[in-house]
């Protein structure tokens, strides 16, 4: 559903690009620029059995997410994904929801920018690595008097986006971020021993922003 709706503003994006003027997007050697919107992001987990239960299930979640670009050349750039902590709701499909936990993912990635660098529009792809920390972990409902923790992760990252000219400073986007994040959930201090739990997060990234080059 939401693929389908980042497609689809993809598309409106590109149609309006249309009847714009024609001022050059400023993606030049050594340019950098920053990108701010919201960032909608959907895991696609899976764990371990955990108590009987089933595996750890993670809600979306939707925040504000922001990109740091440095323009190597015309056409290679060097991107680094910001953001505020995004927060989850850790459930069981038995016992509900059973922990919050926070991450803050540090993504660094090389692009490559298609079309000239004074076209209207520029798609590109980028790949890199992720380093996501885990914070502010807590156990509720059946693990309220646990004690729970997540493991740092180290993977890697990969993107696609577009960036549709409005003026000479600003610009419209849209991408897409896929993440690496493998971890261990440690669950301590509770009646039961629970030995660690590997979870796959390997969220996707919906980034809708606009964009400002200096």
């Amino acid at each position: 559903m939401l693929s389908r709706s980042s497609s689809l503003l993809t598309v409106g994006l590109l149609s309006s690009a249309m009847f714009m003027s024609a001022n050059a997007i400023a993606h030049n050697a050594d340019d950098f620029f920053v990108r701010g919107g919201l960032a909608y992001v959907a895991p696609n987990e899976s764990s371990d059995v955990v108590l009987g239960d089933s595996e750890l299930e993670i809600n979306n979640v939707l925040k504000i997410g922001a990109t740091l670009t440095y323009m190597k050349s015309d056409n290679v750039g060097f991107e680094v994904l910001l953001g505020l902590p995004f927060t989850h709701e850790v459930s069981l499909k038995t016992s509900g929801h059973v922990a919050n936990v926070s991450h803050l993912p540090l993504s660094v990635v090389a692009q490559y920018y298609f079309a000239d660098s004074d076209s209207d529009i520029r798609p590109y792809v980028g790949g890199g690595f992720n380093y996501t920390t885990f914070l502010d972990e807590e156990g509720v409902g059946a693990l309220a008097s646990a004690d729970v923790s997540v493991d740092n992760s180290f993977g890697y990252a990969i993107q696609a986006g577009i960036d549709i000219d409005l003026n000479d400073k600003w610009f419209a986007n849209t991408s897409i971020w896929y993440l690496d994040i493998d971890t261990d959930v440690h669950v301590n201090n509770f009646p039961v021993n629970v030995p660690p739990i590997k979870t796959t997060i390997n969220p996707l990234a919906f980034l809708v922003s606009v964009g400002y080059t200096f």
